[in-house]
Formats: structure tokens, sequence, C-alpha cells
């Protein structure tokens, strides 16, 4: 989820970007695509620009098609994507499965930023789960970072009435959120260039590559891939 300046980048993302090691598997949308998933999707933020929506629409019929869209709503507890509600509008005109996603930072009041992410962001019949993105662990290492980002949740999944979807990569959830509490909520990883998910555990989401090549968006943009069937991931959705 590209938001970070270079310095930043360099600092939290760079280390978990696992950038060493080929992708396998068939050829879409500008990289290699993960072998035996049905079901694809992107998420974007202000930082693709515009976006042709009926070009990425077109793609739900193409050799990989896109079924999902995850798109940034809230950062912290004051900032909203400008671009987050007519993306979001157009994602469902295009017939595209839509969520979104909240940037986490773990010097705000973690109540704040849910409230916040509530007041932006109204999900719909046949929308995905609210998204937690957790990049970053600040400076505290007592557990009360992990009890900001389990009040997070908690608030949120009350006011949705649905579990929300915790994001964050491989080696941050092994390092910082392998509680059993964080494993019962489902888990987006992030995890480049690799030729299948190292993670043990239970995942839905899988952001193979944050270097995709999509008609309609003329940035670079994360790829996904669902585990599981298009009736499986409709099971998912807000009912």
């Amino acid at each position: 989820m590209a938001w970070l300046s270079g310095g930043s980048y360099a600092l939290y993302i760079r280390p978990f970007a696992y950038r060493w090691k080929p992708c396998y598997g068939q050829k879409g949308y500008g990289v290699c695509i993960p072998c035996r998933y049905a079901v694809h999707g992107i998420d974007v933020s202000h930082h693709q620009g515009e976006i042709d929506w009926e070009a990425v629409g077109r793609c739900r019929d193409s050799e990989f098609p896109l079924r999902f869209v995850f798109l940034k709503a809230t950062e912290g507890g004051d900032y909203s994507d400008d671009c987050f509600q007519q993306n979001f509008e157009q994602a469902r005109k295009q017939g595209l499965i839509r969520g979104a996603y909240h940037y986490y930072l773990p010097q705000t009041d973690a109540l704040k930023q849910a409230d916040f992410f509530i007041r932006n962001v109204r999900l719909d019949k046949g929308d995905l789960p609210p998204v937690l993105d957790v990049e970053v662990a600040g400076k505290r290492k007592d557990g009360a970072w992990q009890q900001g980002v389990r009040r997070w949740l908690e608030r949120v999944e009350s006011h949705y009435g649905v579990k929300p979807i915790l994001y964050t990569s491989y080696k941050f959830k092994k390092r910082y959120l392998s509680d059993t509490l964080f494993n019962a909520y489902p888990y987006w990883i992030a995890h480049y260039y690799v030729d299948s998910v190292r993670y043990e555990g239970r995942w839905a989401f899988w952001q193979h590559t944050d270097a995709g090549d999509v008609p309609g968006i003329r940035q670079a943009v994360d790829l996904n891939v669902f585990n599981g069937s298009l009736e499986e991931l409709m099971e998912m959705t807000i009912r």
C-alpha cells in the first residue's frame, strides 16, 4: 500500500518487501501471477491518480478476471483519502466487489481512529468487511500498541457487525501480531515475489506484488488473490 515518503519507505516497508526471490506463475498485468488462484483483485489509493474505472471493469472478462478492489479511505484520526468516495462509487458501478481500508498510526488514539473511519465509510450489502492496515509498530513495546489495534478492531466490528480484515506483512504479523486474538480476524497477507505464501496460519487475501500494470490505471498497482472461490468471497461480504 504505497503512501510513504522515500525515507519512511526504506525504514518501514523495504525490510518486509521480499524482493530477492522471483515469482512463479503465468504472466499477467505486467507481472507473474500466482498459480491456482481464480479470484483476483487490486487495492488503490490517491497515489494511483485518476482511474478509468470502465477500463478496469473490463478486466472482469480478462484471462485473470479482477473481481474485487480495496480502496484506502482513512489514515490516523484526521486524514481521509481525497479519491475514496469517487473511487468507491465507481468500483461498484463496474460490478467489482469493493472494500475500504484504514491505515493505522500507533501514535494516535485507537478509538479516535476507529470513529473517524466509521464517520467516513458507509458499507452496504455486498461490500467486503472493513480493513485495518497495520505496518508500523511505534516505539512502545509493553503491549499498549497491540491493545490499541485490538480496540480499533473491536470498535469497528461492533459498528458494522462483521469482523474486520487485518492487513500486514508476513514478518510483521509473526513479530507483532501473532497472538491468537488477532488470528480470529481474516488475514490479508503482504508477501511479495514468492511462489507461494509461507504463512502457516489461515489467510484470506494475498497481496503478491506492488508492481502490477492494470488497464485504466497509470501508476503501478498492488495485485491480490483471494484464497478461495468467488462464491466464498461473496460469503464474506456484508449481508
